[in-house]
């Protein structure tokens, strides 16, 4: 239990890498925020809700709090933290992991495109680490995770707004572990060494599943991070493979989507151009 009884907040928490890590957290003795849009599941394509959620992790013993939050307003972003910490007496960790995607030319990318990805990526980040930050001084405790990949200047053709986007989420990562240290609180950015099965992956048409891996590798990475006091690892930029080899970690087999095939690693060119471009 190597989270017993600490609060780890996750936004997108409703499907996917945010429901993996959310479980995997539980698993591990924690309470969880359970954070997203999705209180009704209406669209088929993107199933699960914050409450189906919470209840899972209920079934695993733990509490667990659903907000239904649009992460762009930052209004109720930190109503969302003052009722966790209300509801739940504090917040060890906060995960942000909700995320919008949109693979294309700069061109091709429409600036309504290039408002969303900034709203829901980079700035709801900060919106979110600026409302937990106070109570995380005042505890002298806190871990915060960015889903965001290594700063290269390098990955930006073909995905350049996207890539502002995210490795604005690293900046900011880096500047609250620079900043917060010696209050006990540290900032990580973590990025898969392949692309993860999702259904952003799935809906987006980014390959198919025997170039994914589970987003059991992501939630797993994320324990690696939150299991350590926040002051005994400096923050950086992490990519999930390194940092479970780091941990011990030596076979990755068991997070093939199709056992026996090894997906391909990043950098982007290594996925196909997507086949669809609808969320």
């Amino acid at each position: 239990m190597r989270l017993k009884d600490r609060v780890v907040f996750i936004t997108g928490a409703s499907r996917g890498i945010g429901r993996a890590v959310a479980l995997a957290c539980a698993r591990e003795g924690a309470d969880i925020v359970v954070a997203a849009k999705t209180e009704v599941a209406e669209n088929p394509r993107l199933p699960g809700t914050i409450h189906d959620v919470a209840r899972e992790v209920e079934q695993l013993g733990r509490r667990a709090l659903p907000i239904k939050l649009d992460v762009r307003d930052d209004e109720a972003c930190r109503g969302a933290v003052a009722t966790a910490v209300e509801r739940l007496g504090r917040i060890d960790a906060l995960i942000n992991n909700a995320g919008a995607l949109w693979w294309a030319d700069v061109v091709d990318t429409p600036m309504k495109k290039f408002d969303l990805i900034m709203g829901i990526n980079v700035r709801a980040s900060f919106a979110l680490s600026q409302a937990v930050l106070p109570q995380m001084i005042a505890q002298k405790y806190g871990h915060i995770i960015m889903m965001s990949p290594p700063v290269d200047a390098g990955a930006c053709a073909h995905h350049g707004a996207y890539a502002v986007s995210k490795f604005g989420m690293t900046m900011i990562a880096d500047a609250i572990a620079g900043e917060y240290a010696e209050h006990n609180i540290t900032a990580h950015a973590l990025w898969p060494a392949t692309a993860i099965e999702s259904f952003a992956t799935i809906n987006f048409g980014l390959g198919g599943p025997e170039l994914w891996r589970k987003a059991d590798i992501l939630a797993d990475a994320t324990l690696a991070l939150l299991s350590r006091e926040p002051s005994a690892r400096r923050g950086k930029a992490w990519i999930d493979e390194a940092l479970l080899r780091e941990e011990g970690v030596t076979d990755f087999s068991k997070y093939q989507c199709v056992p026996g095939v090894e997906p391909p690693h990043f950098p982007f060119t290594a996925i196909p151009k997507a086949t669809s471009t609808k969320p």
